[in-house]
């Protein structure tokens, strides 16, 4: 694997994971109270979310781009 190829990895990686737990709070947020959480929705949520994250990144990451 190139230096890139992990570089990118890492970064994507990252962003994907930010994203997932931003999702994972805000879908958590949308219910009254702690019992009445859908805990499937918000892992799937959670779960696409991190997917359509690394498949953005896939058309590249500016912080990335800047550093070449």
């Amino acid at each position: 694997m190139t230096k890139l190829n992990l570089e990118w990895l890492k970064r994507a990686g990252r962003r994907a994971l930010k994203t997932v737990a931003q999702t994972f709070i805000a879908t958590i947020g949308t219910s009254v109270v702690m019992s009445e959480i859908n805990w499937q929705i918000v892992l799937s949520a959670s779960l696409v979310a991190g997917i359509l994250s690394l498949a953005t990144s896939l058309a590249g990451l500016p912080e990335l781009e800047k550093e070449l």
